[in-house]
């Protein structure tokens, strides 16, 4: 999920996450290292949990990973 930045993130513990970046993706998979803030680990577990997969052509190739043939 992306937030205009900057954000400050209220955990259920109490603790607060701030990022001070204009845009900020926040996890809603919940596979973050970094979580609340995504770290794209859904992409290394086959994409979403739950709902539709996503259109052809609108998957980006993560950093340091080779695209697949006839994708991005």
């Amino acid at each position: 999920m992306l937030v205009e930045g900057p954000v400050e993130v209220v955990l259920p513990d109490g603790s607060r996450r701030v990022s001070e970046r204009p845009v900020v993706a926040l996890c809603a998979c919940r596979r973050s290292r970094t979580y609340p803030f995504c770290d794209t680990s859904h992409r290394r577990h086959g994409g979403p949990r739950r709902g539709a997969p996503s259109p052809a052509g609108s998957e980006r190739v993560a950093d340091g990973e080779e695209p697949v043939a006839g994708e991005g």
